[in-house]
């Protein structure tokens, strides 16, 4: 329905010359315009109607528009991702398996599991006593699929064309009861796999603002975070001299989004602000990157430690042994995050390894100490660097050398 609104949407109110020089920003207006008139006006509703089923029917005009829109999207997620270091091999989602979506009717029908309503729409009765108090509709009573149907042949087809072990669905956690009953079904329909199927649900971020504005686009956020980065950067003594400060808040501004996003639980709501995500101390992505960099300029500064001998005898004090203690815990923190895909476990251990080592980088110094100790600190530090380059890089985090 709301493609349906978008198509008949822009046959009223769209511009291929304002679609040409601002593809998302034209197609949300046309979406926002739509909406609106579509509340006091019947007629664009019954408009949309028709788009979708013309869709469904395989119409040109209406097929060459929705591949249009789809490629302007497509492309614009492409350069966004390109920006978070994300690669994403294929882009396909349920409305490229319109067609397929009959055959999974058919399928239900011949199974016995499709049923019709008095409104004539068609459902699949989910609930154990077969009494109807739980079900899906997956026909409208025009005919046409639903998000349902598609995703139901999408998987089917996924299945036959990757044969995966599992497959994982992140989506806002609104859709929590959709990827139910979609499971639910495919085990109904004799799919044993869809029991390997799962859904990662993601909260809401919310009083998330730029200048631009309340409904917000990740690019002017991912931009946003840049601009106060080197703001920041710009305004700290403790700034290195860099040839590309712009790459560098880039990288930091996108880490302490990530590092925001990810440090509670994926499910959980939480409250944007912009201070707080960007400061230097505390649990935030600027923190971690502060402390990879610092590690990495003593590390250029004295060498990694590899080159003399180390005498692990000499890191008997209580802060290098919390480090190590703490190290030891890396892959365990790395097999629970697998086990319930929630990030949070490998943000807070990061974090706290951030924390542990600022300590000791204050009461373990490297300079002035005899030879034999600063070697072994140094190994020590060069140790925890690693550590946090691999985490913040399995976190989608480029480190940074400099800041």
């Amino acid at each position: 329905m709301q493609f349906g609104l978008l198509g008949a949407g822009f046959q009223l109110f769209g511009c291929q010359e304002k679609l040409k020089k601002n593809p998302l920003q034209h197609l949300f207006d046309v979406y926002v315009q739509v909406n609106k008139e579509a509340e006091n006006n019947e007629v664009i509703g019954q408009a949309a109607r028709e788009f979708f089923r013309q869709l469904e029917q395989q119409e040109h005009q209406a097929l060459l528009l929705w591949k249009q829109f789809r490629e302007i999207t497509v492309d614009e997620y492409q350069q966004v991702y390109k920006r978070l270091g994300v690669h994403f091999d294929i882009y396909s989602g349920e409305s490229c398996h319109q067609q397929q979506a009959q055959e999974v009717v058919q399928q239900l029908q011949r199974r016995g599991l499709l049923k019709t309503t008095e409104k004539g729409t068609g459902v699949v009765d989910l609930s154990s006593a077969g009494d109807m108090s739980s079900y899906s509709t997956v026909l409208r009573s025009d005919g046409t699929s639903l998000y349902i149907t598609r995703d139901l042949a999408a998987a089917i087809d996924r299945k036959e064309r990757y044969n995966f072990d599992e497959m994982i669905y992140v989506t806002d956690k609104s859709q929590g009861i959709h990827f139910q009953q979609l499971f639910q079904i495919l085990l109904a329909m004799g799919h044993s796999w869809a029991e390997r199927c799962q859904h990662v649900p993601f909260g809401l971020v919310q009083g998330m603002k730029t200048r631009l504005g309340e409904v917000v686009f990740l690019e002017d956020v991912l931009d946003e975070a840049r601009v106060r980065m080197l703001r920041n950067m710009s305004q700290s003594k403790t700034t290195k001299e860099m040839v590309y400060p712009e790459d560098t808040a880039e990288k930091v501004g996108i880490s302490a989004l990530i590092v925001q996003d990810f440090k509670g639980p994926l499910g959980s709501d939480y409250k944007f602000d912009w201070d707080r995500i960007l400061q230097a101390q505390g649990d935030t992505g600027v923190f971690l990157q502060y402390t990879h960099a610092r590690l990495c300029s003593l590390i250029h500064r004295y060498g990694d430690g590899e080159e003399g001998a180390f005498d692990p005898s000499l890191l008997l004090d209580q802060r290098s042994i919390s480090i190590l203690q703490h190290l030891l815990r890396y892959d365990e923190v790395l097999y629970q995050s697998v086990q319930d895909l929630q990030p949070k476990h490998l943000v807070n251990f990061l974090m706290t390894l951030s924390h542990l080592t600022a300590s000791a980088h204050r009461e373990l110094p490297v300079k002035g100490s005899p030879q034999a100790v600063a070697q072994a600190r140094l190994r020590l530090f060069s140790g925890v660097c690693t550590v946090l380059a691999n985490g913040m890089k399995i976190l989608g985090i480029t480190p940074v050398e400099k800041m």
